[in-house]
């Protein structure tokens, strides 16, 4: 019992945080088929919207290491999580920040 214990709680992580990134994959992959992905008037706005989701990866993985380091989270399993939730993140707010107009200063 104790091994199939540990092996699901090794594999749980990869299953959630693979699940999160088949749907924001499918959803950016029916956003570009239907022509709906974010477009914004200027080079740097339009930049900064296509690196919010790989942004989010990166600060999803450096919050979870300062987390692991600080706490008794595993290294292994935070290398897991964060930038999951990191990518999840990220997708919510390349929606927001797409529909956002931009304001003229």
């Amino acid at each position: 019992m104790g091994l199939a214990l540990d092996i699901a709680l090794t594999v749980w992580p990869v299953v959630i945080v693979g699940g999160i990134a088949v749907f924001v994959i499918l959803r950016m992959k029916h956003k570009y088929k239907k022509g709906t992905l974010g477009k914004k008037k200027t080079k740097d706005a339009q930049i900064f919207l296509d690196s919010l989701i790989p942004f989010g990866m990166m600060i999803g993985f450096a919050v979870a290491l300062l987390l692991s380091i600080f706490s008794l989270i595993s290294l292994l399993s935070a290398m897991t999580w964060g930038p999951g939730i990191g990518l999840l993140f990220g997708y919510f707010a390349y929606e927001i920040y797409s529909k956002k107009e931009e304001s003229h200063l």
